[in-house]
Protein backbone atom coordinates (compact mmCIF):
# COMPACT_ATOMS: atom_id res chain seq x y z
CA UNK A 1 0.00 0.00 0.00
CA UNK A 2 1.24 3.52 -0.76
CA UNK A 3 3.11 5.41 1.96
CA UNK A 4 0.87 7.59 4.13
CA UNK A 5 1.53 11.25 4.79
CA UNK A 6 2.59 11.70 8.42
CA UNK A 7 0.38 14.76 8.91
CA UNK A 8 -2.67 12.69 7.94
CA UNK A 9 -2.00 10.25 10.74
CA UNK A 10 -1.18 13.00 13.24
CA UNK A 11 -4.59 14.52 12.59
CA UNK A 12 -6.27 11.16 13.11
CA UNK A 13 -4.40 10.12 16.27
CA UNK A 14 -5.58 13.13 18.27
CA UNK A 15 -9.20 12.25 17.45
CA UNK A 16 -9.00 8.74 18.90
CA UNK A 17 -9.67 7.58 22.46
CA UNK A 18 -6.69 5.23 22.55
CA UNK A 19 -3.87 7.61 21.62
CA UNK A 20 -1.90 8.28 24.81
CA UNK A 21 -0.21 11.50 23.67
CA UNK A 22 -3.17 13.86 23.48
CA UNK A 23 -2.25 17.21 25.00
CA UNK A 24 1.47 16.67 24.36
CA UNK A 25 3.46 18.09 21.41
CA UNK A 26 4.33 15.19 19.11
CA UNK A 27 5.26 14.21 15.58
CA UNK A 28 4.79 11.02 13.60
CA UNK A 29 8.38 10.18 12.69
CA UNK A 30 7.93 6.83 10.94
CA UNK A 31 5.16 4.76 9.40
CA UNK A 32 5.90 1.12 8.56
CA UNK A 33 3.68 -1.54 7.03
CA UNK A 34 3.66 -4.61 9.29
CA UNK A 35 1.43 -6.69 7.04
CA UNK A 36 -1.17 -6.52 4.31
CA UNK A 37 -4.41 -8.50 4.28
CA UNK A 38 -5.68 -8.79 0.73
CA UNK A 39 -9.41 -8.40 0.30
CA UNK A 40 -11.92 -9.59 -2.27
CA UNK A 41 -15.07 -8.30 -3.92
CA UNK A 42 -16.72 -8.29 -0.48
CA UNK A 43 -13.73 -7.34 1.66
CA UNK A 44 -11.38 -4.36 1.29
CA UNK A 45 -7.60 -4.48 1.15
CA UNK A 46 -6.35 -3.74 4.64
CA UNK A 47 -2.87 -2.85 5.87
CA UNK A 48 -1.47 -2.92 9.40
CA UNK A 49 0.73 0.09 10.05
CA UNK A 50 3.25 0.58 12.83
CA UNK A 51 3.27 4.30 13.60
CA UNK A 52 6.15 5.78 15.61
CA UNK A 53 5.40 8.95 17.58
CA UNK A 54 8.10 11.21 19.09
CA UNK A 55 7.29 13.73 21.83
CA UNK A 56 8.82 17.21 21.99
CA UNK A 57 8.11 18.08 25.62
CA UNK A 58 10.32 17.70 28.70
CA UNK A 59 9.43 14.02 29.12
CA UNK A 60 10.33 13.30 25.50
CA UNK A 61 10.46 9.68 24.37
CA UNK A 62 8.78 7.71 21.61
CA UNK A 63 5.84 5.33 21.36
CA UNK A 64 4.63 2.90 18.73
CA UNK A 65 0.99 2.43 17.79
CA UNK A 66 -0.75 -0.16 15.67
CA UNK A 67 -3.10 1.44 13.12
CA UNK A 68 -4.91 -0.98 10.78
CA UNK A 69 -6.47 0.83 7.79
CA UNK A 70 -8.85 -0.42 5.13
CA UNK A 71 -8.94 1.33 1.76
CA UNK A 72 -11.70 2.02 -0.78
CA UNK A 73 -12.00 3.67 -4.17
CA UNK A 74 -15.16 5.48 -3.07
CA UNK A 75 -16.31 7.16 0.14
CA UNK A 76 -18.00 4.66 2.50
CA UNK A 77 -20.72 6.56 4.33
CA UNK A 78 -21.47 3.59 6.63
CA UNK A 79 -18.12 4.06 8.39
CA UNK A 80 -17.73 7.80 7.96
CA UNK A 81 -16.99 8.20 11.69
CA UNK A 82 -13.79 6.16 11.17
CA UNK A 83 -12.54 8.12 8.15
CA UNK A 84 -8.80 8.79 8.30
CA UNK A 85 -8.35 10.58 4.98
CA UNK A 86 -7.47 10.21 1.29
CA UNK A 87 -4.22 9.06 -0.27
CA UNK A 88 -3.15 9.06 -3.89
CA UNK A 89 -2.20 5.68 -5.34
CA UNK A 90 -1.06 5.19 -8.94
CA UNK A 91 -2.68 8.42 -10.02
CA UNK A 92 -6.05 7.93 -8.35
CA UNK A 93 -7.41 8.64 -4.88
CA UNK A 94 -8.22 5.94 -2.32
CA UNK A 95 -9.97 6.52 0.99
CA UNK A 96 -8.65 5.15 4.28
CA UNK A 97 -10.69 4.03 7.29
CA UNK A 98 -9.82 2.66 10.73
CA UNK A 99 -10.34 -1.04 10.08
CA UNK A 100 -11.63 -1.77 13.60
CA UNK A 101 -14.84 0.05 12.68
CA UNK A 102 -15.09 -1.66 9.30
CA UNK A 103 -17.07 -4.92 9.53
CA UNK A 104 -15.92 -6.05 6.09
CA UNK A 105 -12.27 -5.46 6.95
CA UNK A 106 -12.47 -7.21 10.33
CA UNK A 107 -13.81 -10.30 8.57
CA UNK A 108 -10.22 -10.72 7.31
CA UNK A 109 -9.06 -11.16 10.93
CA UNK A 110 -11.81 -13.73 11.52
CA UNK A 111 -10.74 -15.57 8.36
CA UNK A 112 -7.23 -15.82 9.80
CA UNK A 113 -8.47 -17.40 13.02
CA UNK A 114 -10.81 -19.77 11.17
CA UNK A 115 -7.91 -20.98 9.03
CA UNK A 116 -5.93 -21.72 12.18
CA UNK A 117 -8.58 -23.99 13.74
CA UNK A 118 -7.47 -26.31 16.54
CA UNK A 119 -3.99 -25.72 17.82
CA UNK A 120 -2.86 -24.32 14.51
CA UNK A 121 -1.29 -21.32 12.84
CA UNK A 122 -2.30 -19.46 9.69
CA UNK A 123 -1.03 -16.40 7.88
CA UNK A 124 1.38 -15.32 5.24
CA UNK A 125 4.47 -13.16 5.32
CA UNK A 126 5.22 -11.65 8.72
CA UNK A 127 1.73 -11.97 10.25
CA UNK A 128 0.47 -15.11 11.99
CA UNK A 129 -2.89 -16.08 13.49
CA UNK A 130 -2.42 -18.59 16.32
CA UNK A 131 -5.07 -20.71 18.01
CA UNK A 132 -5.18 -22.35 21.44
CA UNK A 133 -6.24 -25.99 21.28
CA UNK A 134 -9.02 -25.48 23.85
CA UNK A 135 -10.77 -22.97 21.63
CA UNK A 136 -14.01 -23.76 19.76
CA UNK A 137 -14.65 -23.86 16.03
CA UNK A 138 -15.41 -20.39 14.68
CA UNK A 139 -18.12 -19.60 12.15
CA UNK A 140 -16.66 -17.44 9.33
CA UNK A 141 -20.06 -15.74 9.02
CA UNK A 142 -19.77 -14.05 12.44
CA UNK A 143 -20.27 -10.28 12.23
CA UNK A 144 -18.08 -7.81 14.09
CA UNK A 145 -19.08 -4.71 16.02
CA UNK A 146 -16.69 -2.44 17.95
CA UNK A 147 -17.17 -1.92 21.66
CA UNK A 148 -17.28 1.53 23.22
CA UNK A 149 -15.66 2.77 26.39
CA UNK A 150 -12.21 1.22 26.15
CA UNK A 151 -9.42 3.75 25.94
CA UNK A 152 -5.94 2.23 25.68
CA UNK A 153 -6.87 -0.53 23.22
CA UNK A 154 -9.71 -1.28 20.80
CA UNK A 155 -12.10 -4.19 21.31
CA UNK A 156 -14.78 -5.65 19.10
CA UNK A 157 -17.10 -8.61 19.37
CA UNK A 158 -17.94 -11.24 16.80
CA UNK A 159 -21.65 -11.65 17.50
CA UNK A 160 -22.05 -13.44 20.85
CA UNK A 161 -19.18 -15.86 20.26
CA UNK A 162 -15.87 -14.05 20.71
CA UNK A 163 -14.31 -10.72 21.59
CA UNK A 164 -11.09 -9.46 20.04
CA UNK A 165 -8.81 -6.95 21.72
CA UNK A 166 -6.57 -5.12 19.27
CA UNK A 167 -3.55 -3.63 21.02
CA UNK A 168 -2.97 -0.02 20.03
CA UNK A 169 0.22 0.92 21.87
CA UNK A 170 2.59 -1.91 21.03
CA UNK A 171 6.19 -2.95 21.59
CA UNK A 172 8.33 -5.98 20.73
CA UNK A 173 8.08 -8.97 23.02
CA UNK A 174 5.50 -11.29 24.50
CA UNK A 175 2.40 -9.51 25.80
CA UNK A 176 1.68 -10.75 29.37
CA UNK A 177 -2.07 -10.66 28.70
CA UNK A 178 -1.66 -13.33 26.02
CA UNK A 179 1.04 -15.30 27.83
CA UNK A 180 -0.91 -15.62 31.08
CA UNK A 181 -4.30 -16.18 29.45
CA UNK A 182 -2.83 -18.96 27.31
CA UNK A 183 -1.55 -20.84 30.36
CA UNK A 184 -4.72 -20.30 32.39
CA UNK A 185 -6.79 -21.49 29.43
CA UNK A 186 -4.70 -24.62 28.97
CA UNK A 187 -5.02 -25.28 32.71
CA UNK A 188 -8.81 -25.07 32.44
CA UNK A 189 -9.23 -22.15 34.84
CA UNK A 190 -12.87 -21.26 35.45
CA UNK A 191 -12.10 -17.70 36.50
CA UNK A 192 -10.98 -16.14 33.22
CA UNK A 193 -12.41 -15.57 29.75
CA UNK A 194 -11.01 -18.46 27.71
CA UNK A 195 -8.33 -17.48 25.19
CA UNK A 196 -9.11 -18.63 21.64
CA UNK A 197 -6.02 -17.28 19.93
CA UNK A 198 -3.86 -14.28 19.09
CA UNK A 199 -2.23 -12.38 16.24
CA UNK A 200 1.49 -11.78 16.05
CA UNK A 201 4.00 -10.38 13.57
CA UNK A 202 7.76 -10.31 13.14
CA UNK A 203 9.19 -6.81 13.46
CA UNK A 204 12.96 -6.38 13.17
CA UNK A 205 13.50 -10.01 14.07
CA UNK A 206 11.32 -9.90 17.19
CA UNK A 207 7.78 -11.06 17.79
CA UNK A 208 5.15 -8.36 18.36
CA UNK A 209 1.69 -9.26 19.64
CA UNK A 210 -1.06 -7.36 17.83
CA UNK A 211 -4.38 -8.77 19.04
CA UNK A 212 -6.03 -11.52 21.10
CA UNK A 213 -9.31 -13.39 20.63
CA UNK A 214 -11.27 -14.54 23.69
CA UNK A 215 -14.53 -16.04 24.82
CA UNK A 216 -17.37 -13.53 24.84
CA UNK A 217 -19.08 -13.59 28.24
CA UNK A 218 -22.75 -12.99 27.43
CA UNK A 219 -23.95 -12.50 31.01
CA UNK A 220 -20.96 -10.48 32.24
CA UNK A 221 -21.33 -7.33 34.34
CA UNK A 222 -18.44 -5.00 35.18
CA UNK A 223 -17.24 -5.55 38.75
CA UNK A 224 -16.77 -1.88 39.60
CA UNK A 225 -20.21 -0.98 38.25
CA UNK A 226 -21.77 -3.75 40.35
CA UNK A 227 -19.94 -2.51 43.42
CA UNK A 228 -20.94 1.14 42.98
CA UNK A 229 -24.52 0.04 42.29
CA UNK A 230 -24.49 -1.83 45.59
CA UNK A 231 -23.19 1.28 47.39
CA UNK A 232 -25.88 3.47 45.80
CA UNK A 233 -28.55 1.08 47.02
CA UNK A 234 -27.16 1.32 50.54
CA UNK A 235 -26.76 5.10 50.56
CA UNK A 236 -30.18 5.77 49.03
CA UNK A 237 -31.57 5.32 52.55
CA UNK A 238 -28.65 5.47 55.00
CA UNK A 239 -31.03 5.15 57.94
CA UNK A 240 -31.38 1.48 57.10
CA UNK A 241 -28.76 -1.02 58.19
CA UNK A 242 -26.56 -2.53 55.51
CA UNK A 243 -28.39 -5.87 55.87
CA UNK A 244 -31.83 -4.26 55.52
CA UNK A 245 -30.89 -2.13 52.53
CA UNK A 246 -29.96 -4.92 50.13
CA UNK A 247 -26.71 -3.08 49.48
CA UNK A 248 -24.35 -5.55 51.12
CA UNK A 249 -21.56 -6.65 48.78
CA UNK A 250 -19.63 -8.84 51.22
CA UNK A 251 -20.90 -12.12 49.76
CA UNK A 252 -19.71 -11.17 46.28
CA UNK A 253 -16.43 -9.96 47.75
CA UNK A 254 -15.91 -13.34 49.41
CA UNK A 255 -16.53 -15.20 46.15
CA UNK A 256 -14.10 -12.88 44.39
CA UNK A 257 -11.46 -13.62 47.03
CA UNK A 258 -11.82 -17.34 46.38
CA UNK A 259 -11.56 -16.79 42.62
CA UNK A 260 -8.36 -14.77 42.96
CA UNK A 261 -6.78 -17.39 45.23
CA UNK A 262 -7.54 -20.10 42.67
CA UNK A 263 -6.06 -18.03 39.83
CA UNK A 264 -2.93 -17.37 41.88
CA UNK A 265 -2.64 -21.11 42.58
CA UNK A 266 -2.72 -21.93 38.86
CA UNK A 267 -0.16 -19.22 38.11
CA UNK A 268 2.15 -20.77 40.71
CA UNK A 269 1.81 -24.12 38.96
CA UNK A 270 2.24 -22.88 35.38
CA UNK A 271 5.02 -20.31 35.87
CA UNK A 272 8.23 -20.27 37.93
CA UNK A 273 7.71 -19.38 41.59
CA UNK A 274 10.26 -19.13 44.37
CA UNK A 275 11.05 -17.94 47.86
CA UNK A 276 13.66 -15.22 48.01
CA UNK A 277 15.66 -14.36 51.09
CA UNK A 278 15.87 -11.21 53.25
CA UNK A 279 17.57 -9.20 50.52
CA UNK A 280 14.34 -9.30 48.51
CA UNK A 281 12.31 -7.59 51.24
CA UNK A 282 14.99 -4.94 51.71
CA UNK A 283 14.86 -4.26 47.96
CA UNK A 284 11.05 -4.13 47.99
CA UNK A 285 10.96 -1.73 50.94
CA UNK A 286 13.55 0.49 49.28
CA UNK A 287 11.51 0.67 46.07
CA UNK A 288 8.38 1.60 48.04
CA UNK A 289 10.28 4.30 49.95
CA UNK A 290 11.66 5.75 46.72
CA UNK A 291 8.16 5.94 45.23
CA UNK A 292 6.98 7.73 48.36
CA UNK A 293 9.81 10.25 48.13
CA UNK A 294 9.00 11.02 44.49
CA UNK A 295 5.29 11.24 45.27
CA UNK A 296 5.83 13.75 48.07
CA UNK A 297 7.30 16.18 45.56
CA UNK A 298 4.13 15.95 43.47
CA UNK A 299 1.60 15.62 46.29
CA UNK A 300 2.50 17.79 49.31
CA UNK A 301 -0.63 16.45 51.03
CA UNK A 302 1.31 13.21 51.66
CA UNK A 303 3.69 14.88 54.09
CA UNK A 304 1.69 14.28 57.32
CA UNK A 305 1.69 10.53 56.64
CA UNK A 306 5.25 10.07 55.41
CA UNK A 307 6.92 9.04 58.67
CA UNK A 308 4.46 6.26 59.50
CA UNK A 309 4.37 5.07 55.89
CA UNK A 310 8.13 4.79 56.04
CA UNK A 311 7.74 2.74 59.22
CA UNK A 312 5.44 0.36 57.35
CA UNK A 313 8.09 -0.06 54.66
CA UNK A 314 10.83 -0.54 57.26
CA UNK A 315 8.79 -3.38 58.74
CA UNK A 316 8.82 -5.08 55.33
CA UNK A 317 12.61 -4.73 55.15
CA UNK A 318 12.89 -6.65 58.42
CA UNK A 319 11.00 -9.72 57.10
CA UNK A 320 12.91 -12.94 56.46
CA UNK A 321 11.98 -13.24 52.80
CA UNK A 322 9.38 -13.03 50.06
CA UNK A 323 7.38 -15.59 48.06
CA UNK A 324 7.10 -14.44 44.45
CA UNK A 325 5.29 -15.70 41.35
CA UNK A 326 3.49 -14.39 38.26
CA UNK A 327 0.59 -12.15 39.23
CA UNK A 328 -2.02 -9.96 37.56
CA UNK A 329 -0.06 -6.81 38.33
CA UNK A 330 -2.84 -4.22 37.94
CA UNK A 331 -5.82 -5.73 39.71
CA UNK A 332 -8.93 -3.78 40.71
CA UNK A 333 -12.69 -4.23 40.40
CA UNK A 334 -12.63 -2.81 36.87
CA UNK A 335 -10.56 -5.85 35.86
CA UNK A 336 -13.27 -8.26 36.96
CA UNK A 337 -16.53 -9.47 35.45
CA UNK A 338 -19.44 -11.12 37.26
CA UNK A 339 -21.16 -13.76 35.16
CA UNK A 340 -23.99 -16.16 35.91
CA UNK A 341 -21.27 -18.77 36.55
CA UNK A 342 -19.17 -16.67 38.92
CA UNK A 343 -16.36 -14.14 38.85
CA UNK A 344 -13.91 -13.84 35.97
CA UNK A 345 -10.65 -11.90 36.13
CA UNK A 346 -9.54 -10.15 32.94
CA UNK A 347 -6.78 -7.96 31.46
CA UNK A 348 -3.56 -9.59 32.65
CA UNK A 349 -1.55 -7.04 30.66
CA UNK A 350 0.04 -5.61 33.83
CA UNK A 351 0.73 -2.05 34.84
CA UNK A 352 0.42 0.28 31.82
CA UNK A 353 3.52 2.20 30.88
CA UNK A 354 6.00 -0.46 32.05
CA UNK A 355 7.97 -2.48 29.46
CA UNK A 356 6.76 -6.06 28.90
CA UNK A 357 9.96 -7.46 30.39
CA UNK A 358 9.25 -5.66 33.68
CA UNK A 359 5.59 -6.65 33.72
CA UNK A 360 6.59 -10.31 33.35
CA UNK A 361 8.80 -10.25 36.45
CA UNK A 362 7.47 -12.33 39.35
CA UNK A 363 6.02 -10.42 42.27
CA UNK A 364 4.23 -11.08 45.52
CA UNK A 365 0.57 -12.10 45.11
CA UNK A 366 -0.18 -9.66 47.95
CA UNK A 367 0.24 -6.85 45.42
CA UNK A 368 -2.91 -8.11 43.65
CA UNK A 369 -4.73 -8.47 46.97
CA UNK A 370 -3.82 -4.91 47.93
CA UNK A 371 -5.08 -3.58 44.60
CA UNK A 372 -8.47 -5.19 45.17
CA UNK A 373 -8.69 -3.92 48.74
CA UNK A 374 -8.07 -0.40 47.48
CA UNK A 375 -10.79 -0.87 44.88
CA UNK A 376 -13.27 -1.79 47.62
CA UNK A 377 -12.39 1.57 49.15
CA UNK A 378 -12.78 3.47 45.88
CA UNK A 379 -16.31 2.26 45.11
CA UNK A 380 -17.99 3.94 48.12
CA UNK A 381 -15.67 6.95 47.80
CA UNK A 382 -16.80 7.64 44.24
CA UNK A 383 -20.48 7.24 45.13
CA UNK A 384 -20.14 9.47 48.18
CA UNK A 385 -18.62 12.26 46.09
CA UNK A 386 -21.40 12.06 43.51
CA UNK A 387 -24.07 12.29 46.19
CA UNK A 388 -22.32 15.13 48.04
CA UNK A 389 -22.35 17.20 44.85
CA UNK A 390 -26.17 17.27 45.00
CA UNK A 391 -26.10 18.91 48.41
CA UNK A 392 -27.54 17.59 51.66
CA UNK A 393 -27.64 18.22 55.39
CA UNK A 394 -24.45 17.68 57.40
CA UNK A 395 -26.08 14.96 59.50
CA UNK A 396 -27.16 13.07 56.39
CA UNK A 397 -23.69 13.34 54.87
CA UNK A 398 -22.14 12.07 58.10
CA UNK A 399 -24.51 9.10 58.17
CA UNK A 400 -23.76 8.30 54.52
CA UNK A 401 -20.03 8.46 55.26
CA UNK A 402 -20.52 6.02 58.13
CA UNK A 403 -22.50 3.60 55.97
CA UNK A 404 -19.99 3.89 53.12
CA UNK A 405 -17.15 3.04 55.47
CA UNK A 406 -19.13 0.08 56.79
CA UNK A 407 -19.70 -1.16 53.22
CA UNK A 408 -15.98 -0.91 52.45
CA UNK A 409 -14.92 -2.59 55.69
CA UNK A 410 -17.28 -5.54 55.24
CA UNK A 411 -16.30 -6.07 51.61
CA UNK A 412 -12.57 -5.86 52.35
CA UNK A 413 -12.83 -8.13 55.37
CA UNK A 414 -14.82 -10.87 53.59
CA UNK A 415 -12.65 -10.69 50.46
CA UNK A 416 -9.46 -11.01 52.46
CA UNK A 417 -10.74 -13.79 54.75
CA UNK A 418 -11.94 -15.85 51.78
CA UNK A 419 -8.69 -15.31 49.88
CA UNK A 420 -6.53 -16.34 52.84
CA UNK A 421 -8.69 -19.38 53.66
CA UNK A 422 -8.54 -20.53 50.02
CA UNK A 423 -4.74 -20.44 50.07
CA UNK A 424 -4.77 -23.67 52.04
CA UNK A 425 -1.68 -22.67 54.02
CA UNK A 426 -1.45 -24.08 57.52
CA UNK A 427 -0.84 -20.73 59.20
CA UNK A 428 -3.85 -19.25 57.40
CA UNK A 429 -6.25 -22.18 57.58
CA UNK A 430 -8.64 -20.27 59.79
CA UNK A 431 -8.82 -17.31 57.39
CA UNK A 432 -6.51 -15.16 59.50
CA UNK A 433 -3.32 -13.59 58.19
CA UNK A 434 0.02 -14.33 59.79
CA UNK A 435 1.91 -11.37 61.22
CA UNK A 436 4.33 -11.37 58.28
CA UNK A 437 1.46 -11.47 55.78
CA UNK A 438 -0.24 -8.57 57.54
CA UNK A 439 2.97 -6.51 57.48
CA UNK A 440 3.49 -7.17 53.79
CA UNK A 441 -0.12 -6.50 52.83
CA UNK A 442 -0.26 -3.21 54.75
CA UNK A 443 2.84 -1.99 52.91
CA UNK A 444 1.40 -2.95 49.52
CA UNK A 445 -1.87 -1.18 50.34
CA UNK A 446 0.08 1.93 51.34
CA UNK A 447 2.21 1.77 48.20
CA UNK A 448 -0.92 1.51 46.05
CA UNK A 449 -2.60 4.43 47.82
CA UNK A 450 0.51 6.59 47.30
CA UNK A 451 0.37 5.76 43.59
CA UNK A 452 -3.33 6.67 43.54
CA UNK A 453 -2.65 10.01 45.24
CA UNK A 454 -0.17 10.96 42.51
CA UNK A 455 -2.57 9.85 39.78
CA UNK A 456 -5.50 11.79 41.23
CA UNK A 457 -3.39 14.90 41.81
CA UNK A 458 -2.43 14.93 38.15
CA UNK A 459 -5.68 13.79 36.57
CA UNK A 460 -8.66 14.14 38.96
CA UNK A 461 -7.75 16.49 41.80
CA UNK A 462 -11.25 16.36 43.26
CA UNK A 463 -10.78 12.60 43.88
CA UNK A 464 -7.56 12.86 45.88
CA UNK A 465 -9.45 12.60 49.15
CA UNK A 466 -10.10 8.89 48.51
CA UNK A 467 -6.47 7.71 48.69
CA UNK A 468 -5.58 10.32 51.32
CA UNK A 469 -8.29 8.97 53.63
CA UNK A 470 -6.76 5.50 53.30
CA UNK A 471 -3.29 6.83 54.02
CA UNK A 472 -4.60 8.59 57.10
CA UNK A 473 -5.73 5.22 58.42
CA UNK A 474 -2.35 3.64 57.65
CA UNK A 475 0.01 6.48 58.44
CA UNK A 476 -2.00 9.16 60.15
CA UNK A 477 -0.30 11.79 62.22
Amino acid sequence: MTAIDHALLEGYLVRTRWFGGKGRPFQVTEVRTIAELLGSTQRPDTALYLVTVAYADEEGGTEQYQVPLSSYDEIEERIGHAYVGPIETDGHVRHLYDAVHDRDAMALWLDGFVAAEGDGVSGSGSIRFRRVSAGPALDPALRSSPLTGEQSNSSLRFDDTAIMKLFRKVSPGVNPDIEIHAELTRAGSEHIAELYGWVEADVDGQVMHLAMLQEFLRTAADGFELATGSVRTLLADPEQSIDESGGDFSGEAARLGEALAEVHAVLRERFPAEHRGPGSTVELASAMAERLDRARRTVPELEPYAARLQSAYDAVAALDGLDIQRVHGDLHLGQTLRTSHGWRIVDFEGEPGRPFAERALPDSPWRDVAGMLRSFDYAPGVVEMSLASHGSEDDEQALRAERAQEWSQRARSRFLASYVAALGQSEAADGELSEDQRTLLQAYVADKAVYEAVYEKRNRPSWIGIPLAALERIGGA
